[in-house]
């Protein structure tokens, strides 16, 4: 690696404020807030509106509608009865 050209990687504060979590992972973001970590060691703070924490995908509260499969949206689209005729 060529020094001087990559930013700094470090331990990250983020904050997601929809659910108040808080985690820790190493980012190269730049931020001038800092915080004290339960370890007693101040690390860069950074706040979030959406996490894995407070996304419904990750929660498994995001809502699946169960549709007709493909064969029966090509029915219903172009007026097909199930005897095959219009």
């Amino acid at each position: 690696m060529q020094p001087g050209i990559h930013p700094d990687y470090r331990q990250v504060v983020f904050h997601d404020t929809s659910v108040d979590e808080y985690f820790i992972i190493g980012s190269t973001l730049k931020t001038d807030r800092t915080i004290e970590w339960k370890d007693g060691k101040t690390y860069p703070y950074y706040t979030l509106d959406v996490s894995s924490a407070s996304h419904p995908f990750y929660t498994g509260k995001q809502k699946v509608v169960q549709s007709d499969g493909r064969v029966a949206q090509f029915n219903k689209r172009f007026g097909f009865t199930s005897k095959g005729s219009k």
